[in-house]
């Protein structure tokens, strides 16, 4: 009798693909996505460009096979995936075409919102100030981004004190 659920001998817990550690137990389509840039389409892309299933078991791959998955990943325009794909379109610096993932994402993103405050544009001015930038409504939502004490809601009176007396109106109608 054959035992199904039994682990190859060089089954992997944790893959590291583009520095990031993956889950060796799941397939390799969803393991992909963890990778920072990577949507489910990329990650369809990928398993397709680099000739492996994607439903394949992440930690059940080999050496050769993982290095072809970076290599994809790194530059997928060297294996035919097409540019509407890809993060980084024409690239404000370089001009190229090209997707970054994990901590290169990051860096560009963060450089982007810098430009976009040096140059003093609608986005970077919102960015500045603390506002949404994508024209959400700011009227009841975001209120924390302000400040603390603007938060919505009525304030109850104290149950032990006292109810403040009227203020008595000097009403001068008929005194000339």
């Amino acid at each position: 009798m054959a035992e199904i659920n039994q682990p190859k001998k060089d089954f992997r817990h944790i893959v590291r693909i583009a520095d990031t550690d993956l889950d060796g137990s799941k397939q390799l389509f969803s393991a992909i996505r963890k990778i920072n840039g990577v949507s489910f389409m990329i990650s369809h892309a990928v398993c397709i460009a680099s000739g492996i299933d994607m439903k394949r078991i992440t930690g059940e791959m080999t050496v050769d096979e993982v290095r072809k998955i970076e290599d994809v990943l790194n530059d997928p325009l060297k294996y035919g995936l097409p540019t509407w794909l890809l993060n980084r379109r024409k690239d404000v610096e370089t001009g190229k075409d090209m997707h970054n993932i994990g901590t290169d994402l990051k860096v560009a993103i963060d450089n982007d919102i810098k430009l976009m405050k040096k140059i003093r544009c609608y986005k970077g001015v919102r960015h500045m100030i603390g506002q949404p930038v994508r024209g959400q409504s700011t009227k009841s939502n975001f209120r924390n981004k302000r400040n603390k004490k603007s938060t919505l809601g009525v304030q109850r009176k104290k149950a032990g004190a006292p109810a403040a007396p009227a203020a008595k109106s000097a009403d001068k109608k008929g005194k000339k």
